[in-house]
C-alpha cells in the first residue's frame, strides 16, 4: 500500500508497519518485566527502571528496503531517557543507521538524534525537534535504504538524506546485512542538554511503546554469503531498487527543505569546532536551489 499518490512519487512502502505478531520478526533481548508483549503481539512496552534497560531484535538481517515501526514515546519527564529504534550489523567495521530519540523536562520538547554509520565510522549526528508531541499517540519512523540512497522518513515525510558517495571516498552501508534494533536506556550522562539534566528516578518506570512489526526488506539468509548479500543488492524485482526510488523528486526536496529549515537544530555538517573542514558528503547530501 502506498501512503501517497504513485503519480506524485511521494511515496513509501507501509508494510513495515503491517500490524503481525511481533514474535514473527522479533524476540525481546531483557525480560518480561522490562519487555513486555502486549495485545497477543500486536504491541511491545520497553519499560526502563533502576533494574534494567529494556529492548528486542529482529530474528533475520536485512540488505535494503523499507524498515520501520510505529513509536510512542516516554510521556512526562522524560530527561535522561533515551528510546532508540536502529539498524545495525556486527563487528568493529559496522554499519548502522540511527533514530534516537532524547528525552526531556517535562514540557520542552524531544530531540530525534538520527547517524550513520560506515564501515564503523559514525560521527554524522543531525538533531532535530518534531512539529508534534511523540507520546500523545503513535507516530511512524522508517528508512528507505538502497544502494544509492538511505532516506530517514518521520510519518512519511523524508527529514534526512544520505547518499551514497563511495566515489568521492566516502563508506556506504550497502554491504553488510543489518539488524532491526529498539532499546530505552539511561542516557542522562549525554542525552539531556548536554547531560545537564539528570534522570529522575523518582519518575520510574518510563515506558515506551512500539507497533507495526512487519519489515518489507530483502533478509539475508547468511551475512557471510556472498551470494546472499549479492542477491539483495542486484535484484530489480523488489521495489526500493526500481528507478523512482533512487533519489527524491521535486514535491519530496520542497518538505525535506522544509522541514529541516523549521527543526533542524544541529547538524555535523555546520559544526566547525568539530570538523574545520565540512565532511565531503555534507554538500552532495543536500538540494541546492
Amino acid at each position: 500500500m502506498l501512503i501517497l499518490s504513485m503519480a506524485a512519487l511521494v511515496v513509501i512502502q507501509t508494510t513495515e508497519c503491517k500490524s503481525i505478531s511481533f514474535g514473527e520478526n522479533y524476540s525481546a533481548s531483557t525480560d518480561k518485566l522490562h519487555t513486555r508483549v502486549k495485545s497477543g503481539g500486536s504491541r511491545v512496552e520497553l519499560v526502563l527502571d533502576q533494574n534494567s534497560a529494556a529492548g528486542f531484535s529482529s530474528k533475520g538481517k536485512y540488505l535494503f528496503g523499507s524498515i520501520g515501526m510505529k513509536i510512542k514515546l516516554v510521556s512526562g519527564n522524560s530527561a535522561g531517557t533515551v528510546t532508540a529504534y536502529y539498524l545495525s550489523s556486527d563487528g568493529d567495521q559496522h554499519d548502522e543507521m540511527d533514530f534516537e530519540f532524547l528525552g526531556n523536562s517535562s514540557g520542552e520538547p524531544y530531540i530525534l538524534q538520527t547517524n550513520v554509520f560506515a564501515k564503523g565510522k559514525g560521527d554524522r549526528e543531525q538533531r532535530m525537534t518534531l512539529w508534534f508531541d511523540p507520546t500523545s499517540g503513535y507516530h511512524t519512523y522508517s528508512l528507505r535504504w538502497n544502494k544509492n540512497i538511505i532516506v530517514f522518513y518521520v510519518e512519511g515525510v523524508p527529514v534526512r538524506v544520505f547518499r551514497n558517495n563511495e566515489a568521492l571516498g566516502v563508506p556506504f552501508p550497502n554491504n553488510q546485512a543489518v539488524g532491526i534494533y529498539a532499546s530505552l536506556w539511561d542516557g542522562s550522562a549525554w542525552a539531556t542538554q548536554g547531560g545537564t539534566v539528570p534522570l529522575d528516578w523518582d519518575a520510574a518506570p518510563f515506558v515506551a511503546s512500539f507497533q507495526g512489526f512487519g519489515v518489507d526488506a530483502c533478509q539475508v539468509i547468511s551475512n557471510t554469503s556472498d551470494s546472499d548479500v549479492a542477491s539483495c543488492k542486484a535484484s530489480s524485482g523488489n521495489w526500493w531498487n526500481t528507478e523512482s526510488y533512487q533519489d527524491l523528486n521535486k514535491n519530496q526536496i520542497g518538505k525535506l527543505r522544509d522541514i529541516r529549515s523549521k527543526y533542524v537544530v544541529y547538524d555535523y555538517c555546520t559544526d566547525t569546532s568539530r570538523f574545520p573542514d565540512p565532511p565531503v558528503e555534507c554538500a552532495i547530501n543536500w538540494y541546492e536551489g
